[in-house]
């Protein structure tokens, strides 16, 4: 008789849906029907808002860039901590976490401080016409900041079990660096690159800590959703905060599924292309 580690199959089943019920979807019924209160047309009002719709485009398209960013420089500096030996590699490898660890108001405070007009280097790119703090671009740089661990931490492994048997008979056919790179690597790395992009897209999404330092919460210019949904709180309108927080799932939920989706069909390919 087969004996399992766990205990059966509908004890465990049934410990993970009401962990995951009591966790996760109860609490999201819970903003559903509160969100309820503000009815069709206080809804649609509140979507057609331009202040809104403008805190919505600079997050949400705010922290696709920076997901993609992070993609590109994660990916790098992975391959960097993976493949080279170098002296400090193992404090520049630390220093990653460093956004993990670091509360986020603390990570905005020192953002804004260095990027300010008067700070070490927002002085000197305001002499380029380039500014930084209180503008969309420092929102887009905080979101870089927090995002940034994921994509390294989900690729380094990876990298680590990946055979260089593969790379040594692309460059024994006659591949160049870069073939053997694009056409060899790049594709066995794609679904984790998406599993990072899409967790450092996630965390974008929802920082506030580290963002409404350095944005100035400008309104129709540097104010993020979560902001609105602050102020909203302040303001006792509970239905209209929870309103906006379902929009903000609902657009994130999308995100992830087409995210999730590339992921699958990445997978695929990658397989079929073996």
């Amino acid at each position: 008789m087969r004996r399992h580690v766990l205990p059966g199959f509908g004890i465990s089943l049934g410990y993970a849906l009401t962990y995951l019920g009591l966790i996760v979807l109860l609490p999201l019924a819970a903003l559903a029907w509160k969100a309820s209160g503000i009815g069709v047309a206080g809804l649609l009002h509140l979507l057609s808002s331009p202040r809104t719709l403008a805190a919505l485009r600079l997050s949400f398209g705010g922290a696709l860039l920076a997901a993609a960013v992070n993609a590109v420089i994660g990916l790098l500096v992975a391959w960097v901590l993976v493949r080279y030996r170098f002296p400090g590699r193992r404090l520049f490898d630390a220093l990653v976490d460093l956004p993990f660890a670091l509360p986020t108001a603390v990570a905005g405070i020192a953002l804004t401080t260095l990027y300010a007009p008067n700070g070490w280097l927002g002085g000197w790119l305001a002499t380029w016409s380039i500014k930084v703090a209180y503008a969309p671009l420092g929102v887009l740089l905080a979101m870089v900041f927090v995002g940034f661990p994921f994509v390294v931490r989900t690729l380094q492994p990876v990298l680590e079990s990946l055979d260089r048997d593969v790379e040594d008979a692309a460059e024994s056919l006659g591949a160049r660096r870069w073939q053997t790179f694009v056409r060899v690597i790049l594709p066995m790395l794609a679904p984790t690159l998406l599993t990072g992009f899409a967790l450092a897209l996630a965390r974008a999404v929802g920082e506030y800590g580290s963002v409404i330092f350095i944005a100035g919460n400008i309104p129709m210019r540097s104010e993020i959703a979560p902001l609105l949904i602050v102020q909203k709180l302040e303001q006792f309108d509970y239905a209209g905060a929870a309103a906006l927080g379902v929009v903000m799932l609902l657009f994130s939920f999308v995100l992830l599924v087409v995210v999730a989706l590339l992921q699958r069909w990445s997978v695929r390919w990658t397989e079929s292309g073996r």
